[in-house]
């Protein structure tokens, strides 16, 4: 593998492990209503498991409501039965094809677990990024032993992987303080 290509996929995949977290955050409730909390509900339909955003349109028409337009009528009751079992604390209500989501206020306590979840979620990442980091490091010292780069070589591309691992934890650090920001404000 040669170094140009090691630092891309270094930096795609620590690019990953933030887009990761950012999509698991959008499913975290702040007591607003967002689309992204219903993305990991998911449907039984036509005999399978789809996602929610594959049966009907997810709108957010006020800031503690959300609406889901079914696009099959059939499929109603169904999107009804999983936001309602999804673990959201979502408590949902069909009108027509319709499906109206009061978001609830959260009180403090949930408001709490929930910053916890994030930090968990938020470490995960970490967990990703300094093995992306040693899985490159891991690499250097194979290609310093084949012959492949010199010592000095290694040791600036190491600082370079070392770098970029320090912006990636950088990134998931903010990304977190402000989700947990979010989840606080009341």
């Amino acid at each position: 593998m040669s170094i140009g290509s090691l630092k891309k996929d270094v930096s795609r995949r620590m690019e990953g492990a933030v887009e990761v977290l950012g999509r698991e955050f959008a499913g975290l409730r702040s007591g607003r209503a967002s689309a992204g909390l219903l993305e990991p509900v998911t449907v039984e339909a036509y005999g399978s498991v789809m996602p929610l955003n594959q049966v009907g349109n997810i709108g957010v028409p006020e800031p503690r409501m959300l609406t889901v337009q079914v696009w099959d009528k059939g499929l109603v009751k169904a999107v009804e039965k999983a936001i309602r079992d999804s673990g959201l604390g979502l408590n949902p209500a069909a009108e027509g094809q319709t499906v109206r989501v009061p978001i609830p206020a959260l009180t403090e306590e949930r408001r709490i677990e929930f910053t916890k979840v994030a930090g968990k979620y938020a470490e995960d990442a970490r967990i990703a990024v300094r093995n992306v980091r040693r899985h490159a490091m891991d690499e250097l010292k194979r290609g310093e032993k084949d012959g492949d780069i010199s010592q000095d070589a290694h040791r600036d591309y190491a600082q370079e992987v070392q770098t970029l691992t320090d912006q990636y934890i950088k990134k998931i650090d903010e990304a977190l303080a402000h989700k947990e920001e979010e989840i606080m404000q009341v």
